[in-house]
């Protein structure tokens, strides 16, 4: 049977909240002073230690100390109005929820029926950081570059826990797969996951949408509407682009998140909710919170555990992966065999990706219905070349130095809309080295054999040169 500590030095707070723990299947020891509790935790560790943040000794975080982060002993803060800023502290401590005094019976009932189960959360997340060495892949969340594994490593610490997060990420960066993620490997799966994008409700459909409505509560209300805080009880709601919510309705969103309860437009009846948040935005909350887009009080509630998701372009070889995986969905969905060129591989990486992984996505769509077997970089090539003005190319460590001198030369060409000549320039080698070497390129491909074929092409190139420069001019002159 499931073992809490209550540490409280109000006797009558203690009797009754030992009483209902009981009634809940659990035994309880009972501690009012840290000195006594820390008596107690040599004694046994507890599944669950629900303590008084204020106590005559202390602060009731001082036992995280004694009890440490990395075991199945979960801590849950209890608190007065007065202290919701020191329990989101507790929260980023190693809390992992708290509770507002008076306190919600349900709230406080759901807490204790998730706890039991948490050590089972930690090894299943343990479990999926060993596959992500071999697969690449987190939950529903797919890269393998250092930015995304310090993104799994936070990941994996604030799953289990109640805390609000706040993803912070591009759009196209994939925060609503994020918070999926963080969602499935909480102790709230097996409950509802609602997202909410709030830029693209109608401001006046918000309210409603969230706290639902009675029947005749306003034109068009024909019946008694569920909002998302109701339908999403004991799971998770991720609100996206929450800086466009209007500031009157972020007053009320700040007050469910203080005291667990809401009330549906229409009536003043408050129902109380177990939900855990997750925001995103895809600009700066403190730059936000400055134009008076988002409440300085709502944001320090949401920016209990701030996540930033990097954006594509810094992932490395992650857009390779991301390609290959995006493609062989489609080959397995209609039952075919296509693949990208290395020069389509080596334009991924020249483009910038602005719209991030949502871009990259789209793209491969387009490019595989145009293309018959082989995706080369001129399909679909409106998506992205001939916007992109990127310099960077990514290159795996150990790559040979001539799959390096490679994929320069051709990602320079694609920079330079395959004018050698200029490509040449910015390479630092003449016109001639660099037929050459892309008539070696070409045969390894099996294209054309190799060989000295670059007076006929300079002659070439240097017509096409002059027709750039002087476009007007009839090729007699």
């Amino acid at each position: 049977m499931p073992n809490v500590l209550l540490v409280d030095d109000d006797p009558e707070t203690g009797a009754w909240l030992s009483e209902f723990v009981k009634a809940e299947g659990f035994t309880i020891a009972v501690a009012d002073s840290l000195r006594s509790a820390r008596i107690q935790l040599t004694r046994s560790m507890p599944d669950v230690v629900l303590t008084d943040l204020m106590l005559p000794d202390g602060l009731g975080m001082e036992l995280m100390e004694e009890i440490g982060t990395g075991g199945s002993t979960e801590v849950v803060v209890i608190t007065g109005h007065a202290s919701v800023e020191s329990a989101i502290d507790a929260l980023r401590g190693g809390a992992t929820d708290y509770l507002v005094k008076p306190v919600d019976i349900e709230r406080l009932r759901g807490v204790l029926q998730r706890i039991p189960k948490v050590e089972h959360f930690r090894e299943e997340i343990g479990e999926l950081r060993n596959e992500l060495r071999k697969l690449g892949r987190f939950g529903h969340i797919l890269g393998s570059s250092p930015p995304m594994h310090r993104l799994y490593d936070q990941l994996s610490r604030v799953a289990p826990t109640s805390a609000s997060v706040l993803l912070i990420g591009e759009s196209g960066s994939g925060k609503e797969v994020v918070a999926q993620t963080i969602h499935d490997l909480s102790r709230r799966k097996r409950q509802p996951f609602l997202p909410l994008n709030c830029g693209a409700v109608s401001p006046q459909l918000v309210e409603s949408e969230l706290f639902g409505h009675e029947k005749g509560s306003f034109t068009g209300a024909d019946r008694q509407h569920h909002g998302f805080f109701e339908r999403a009880n004991r799971g998770t709601l991720f609100l996206d682009e929450v800086t466009e919510m209007r500031p009157d309705l972020q007053v009320k969103l700040l007050r469910v998140l203080e005291t667990g309860s809401f009330m549906r437009v229409g009536t003043n009846e408050p129902i109380a909710t177990d939900v855990r948040l997750i925001a995103a935005t895809n600009r700066s909350p403190e730059k936000a919170v400055a134009e008076g887009k988002l409440r300085e009080d709502l944001y320090h509630r949401l920016n209990v555990f701030p996540i930033h998701l990097p954006p594509l372009r810094e992932r490395g070889t992650d857009i390779e992966l991301l390609a290959e995986h995006f493609l062989a969905e489609l080959n397995e969905q209609e039952h075919t065999n296509k693949r990208f060129s290395s020069d389509a591989i080596a334009a991924l990486y020249a483009h910038n990706w602005p719209g991030n992984v949502r871009e990259l996505k789209n793209y491969v769509h387009r490019a595989y219905i145009l293309a018959d077997e082989v995706i080369e970089p001129e399909i679909a090539a409106e998506s992205f070349v001939q916007k992109s003005h990127s310099s960077v190319l990514t290159i795996r460590v150990g790559t040979t130095l001539e799959e390096v001198n490679r994929r320069v030369m051709e990602a320079t060409l694609l920079e330079c809309g395959n004018v050698k000549r200029k490509a040449a320039e910015m390479l630092g080698i003449s016109l001639k080295t660099l037929y050459n070497r892309l008539a070696v390129y070409q045969a390894e491909k099996g294209e054309i054999p190799a060989g000295d074929e670059t007076e006929g092409d300079e002659a070439d190139e240097s017509a096409q040169d002059e027709r750039e420069r002087y476009p007007d001019r009839s090729p007699a002159e």
